[in-house]
């Protein structure tokens, strides 16, 4: 039999996921963000429950063609754009719309041989300082391209930094918005800036006629630890489960795993799970990492290794070879253990975790 370490995609998590953005933003175009392969949960595993939305964002050419490849005739949205002057070739066979945020793509559009009608997503750097125009900077590329037979539409865009917190501006969110407001407000086309963290934290707040949807979408929440999945109405996408496949009885002064950084105080049981970070957990994850065994929450205890991971399974008497092990997510009877949660223990995010799940990992859909 296979290794039992599973990661189930539940379809109907992914749906409710995405009838929480429409509620929060019933008057804005809703984008899918489906960069990292879906945010490691697989393009075509979650295409069915994200097919209800206006379009699809990502930046992969590759990620692009298989969404075609799926059937989807509507909006593709390239979020850094265009990286070479032939991928202009492929926007125009793909019908692909995408971000500009420099000179250099300008240039690329405007040099372009055939006729095409690009659709655009103009990019401000309003304090973010990744991708886009400053702000002095975004009139003059926007004139330069509504000047180009081949752009067809030109929405203004712009990307929050602090939407999840409060360090700058009343709300985390004013020094920017007033930025790009300022340098927008004479100029015609449609917007879009609210990522996850602003939609649920900022929706009565902003006009964004296109709305990206990414974290929020895979049952993360932007803004954990304010705010956990449950006050947002959103369910957990993806469940890292697996078994244990061993059980140990420790005496008081016995370590565990590699390094013995973990000792134990007096006589306890663990369990070792097939999971480790082959599989994508973190190395990193320290002693007292959540897990869930037979749907109760316990901790990890030692160090992570390769193949194993080892779980305190003090006061868990149904706990034997075969249990279930639930690294995050859902168990199979319905208890949840927020990824979020599992995150911060090891000082990282979400996205992170479900990014990095491996290939040797067998993916689940559940419907």
């Amino acid at each position: 039999m296979p290794r039992p370490i599973t990661a189930v995609i539940h379809r109907q998590a992914l749906q409710n996921n995405l009838a929480v953005v429409r509620k929060a933003m019933p008057n804005s175009k809703v984008f899918a963000v489906v960069k990292a392969n879906a945010y490691g949960h697989g393009i075509e595993r979650v295409y069915e429950a994200f097919k209800a939305a206006d379009g699809f964002a990502l930046l992969d050419l590759d990620e692009a063609k298989r969404i075609r490849a799926l059937g989807w005739t509507g909006q593709i949205l390239l979020l850094e754009g265009i990286f070479s002057p032939q991928d202009l070739f492929d926007c125009v066979q793909y019908q692909l719309s995408f971000t500009i945020h420099s000179e250099e793509q300008i240039e690329w559009v405007q040099k372009h041989p055939y006729p095409a009608q690009f659709d655009i997503c103009l990019k401000m750097n309003s304090g973010m300082n990744r991708l886009g125009f400053k702000p002095q900077q975004y009139v003059q590329a926007w004139e330069r391209l509504n000047n180009l037979a081949n752009v067809s539409k030109i929405t203004h865009m712009m990307h929050f930094s602090d939407a999840d917190g409060d360090r700058f501006g009343q709300q985390g969110i004013d020094y920017q918005i007033t930025a790009f407001e300022d340098i927008i407000k004479d100029l015609p086309g449609e917007r879009s800036v609210s990522n996850s963290a602003a939609i649920l934290r900022y929706q009565d707040q902003l006009k964004s006629d296109y709305a990206r949807s990414g974290i929020m979408l895979y049952g993360s929440s932007p803004d954990y630890p304010t705010h956990s999945i449950a006050d947002w109405g959103l369910q957990p996408t993806m469940s890292l489960r697996s078994e244990i496949i061993s059980v140990q009885h420790l005496d008081a002064n016995e370590s565990v795993g590699y390094g013995s950084n973990f000792v134990a105080e007096q006589p306890m049981t663990i369990g070792i799970v097939a999971c480790g970070y082959a599989d994508g957990y973190q190395r990193i994850s320290p002693t007292g990492t959540p897990v869930l065994v037979d749907s109760v929450r316990t901790r990890t205890v030692g160090r992570i290794s390769m193949d194993m991971l080892a779980v305190d399974l003090t006061g868990i008497d149904s706990a034997k070879v075969g249990s279930e092990v639930v690294l995050w997510g859902q168990s199979s009877t319905g208890v949840i253990l927020p990824i979020d949660d599992v995150a911060v223990s090891s000082g990282t995010v979400g996205y992170e975790l479900m990014c990095a799940v491996t290939a040797r990992v067998q993916f689940i859909n559940q419907v």
